[in-house]
């Protein structure tokens, strides 16, 4: 994990030259909610941000972290955040669609293509049109890190055909776009926490489940399952999201570090993940389980089985965000 984090020293720098002399910053305590293990490369964002923020205050801030759900879910961690009592989580922004509703616009189907689409996304006027939703809720986003593009695992049968979602019983995420595109497939939904999934899967409660390689190689999914299909069927970020309550009592100074450092934190948790999906996958089929490619044709039946998803997700995510979103995604495409 460490590997990654030199990466970011000339920003740290850069910086750290930035913040003026006479920079009001305080002695705080920060704690990091998380619900994926520290070995997953968001750690690695992590470390590169508190290397950030050690640079930036002098060591004046305590940087805690807590993993694999110790704290709570995501989305008790981001209540927590909204009223106060606690500071930070990095969060996919599915379960955030409790809080947001237009955050579910990340959940469609097959909605962006590869990793540049994405970071172009995020990174430009849409996912700063997003972030800007947060505040009213008592959050504040500092950066999108990489969850990834998400692949289903089962224990019942390699999936390369729609027929093959029948009646597999599959862990979702507690939100109802995902809840509708794996109904849609014919598959049994099951919305759970993700701390959850590792037992259920075992005692064989569910089937399946769906997440980023590294994911299911970091959290050992790999023991319970059979067989990983390549599906891709869609790319989720995560939120770095702060507490607006506490953040407000940050001087402006300060504020400005935690965006910075979650920015250098971002840009080496991306290279991290991205470096590590192939050899979570390599590290996932010497385990013994079964990987398979769909063909383009039974793609092609896949994602328009699942078409109707847009619109009947419209009244709940807004249509003029899929609309937005989706002009957005045409200009990065050059179409």
């Amino acid at each position: 994990m460490k590997t990654y984090i030199t990466t970011s020293t000339a920003a740290i720098l850069a910086l750290s030259v930035a913040i003026p002399a006479n920079a009001e910053i305080s002695e705080r305590t920060i704690r990091i909610a998380n619900g994926i293990a520290e070995d997953h490369p968001v750690g690695d964002g992590v470390a590169a941000m508190t290397e950030c923020i050690n640079e930036a205050t002098d060591n004046a801030w305590t940087i805690n972290a807590f993993w694999s759900s110790a704290l709570g879910d995501d989305l008790q961690s981001a209540q927590s955040l909204r009223s106060g009592t606690l500071e930070m989580v990095v969060s996919s922004t599915s379960p955030l669609v409790a809080i947001e509703p237009a955050l579910g616009v990340f959940d469609l189907p097959f909605l962006i293509s590869d990793e540049a689409e994405a970071d172009a996304l995020l990174d430009g006027e849409f996912g700063q049109y997003m972030a800007d939703m947060m505040p009213e809720h008592n959050l504040i986003n500092l950066a999108y890190w990489e969850n990834g593009f998400r692949n289903l695992s089962n224990s019942l049968r390699p999936v390369a055909s729609l027929e093959d979602f029948t009646g597999m019983r599959v862990r979702v995420m507690q939100n109802n776009i995902f809840l509708d595109t794996f109904q849609t497939l014919g598959a049994n939904a099951t919305p759970m926490a993700f701390g959850e999934v590792f037992t259920a899967l075992e005692t064989g409660a569910i089937d399946a489940q769906e997440n980023p390689y590294v994911t299911i190689d970091t959290s050992r999914f790999y023991e319970v399952q059979d067989y990983v299909s390549n599906t891709r069927h869609a790319y989720t970020p995560f939120m770095v999201l702060f507490s607006k309550p506490i953040f407000d009592r940050y001087s402006e100074q300060e504020q400005q570090i935690l965006l910075d450092c979650a920015i250098v934190g971002r840009d080496v948790q991306r290279d991290a993940s991205r470096s590590l999906s192939d050899e979570s996958l390599q590290r996932i089929m010497e385990a013994g389980l079964e990987v398979n490619d769909i063909s383009e044709d039974a793609m092609a039946q896949i994602r328009e089985a699942v078409a109707g998803v847009y619109d009947r997700s419209a009244d709940s995510i807004g249509a003029d965000v899929i609309e937005r979103v989706m002009t957005e995604l045409a200009e990065i495409r050059g179409q």
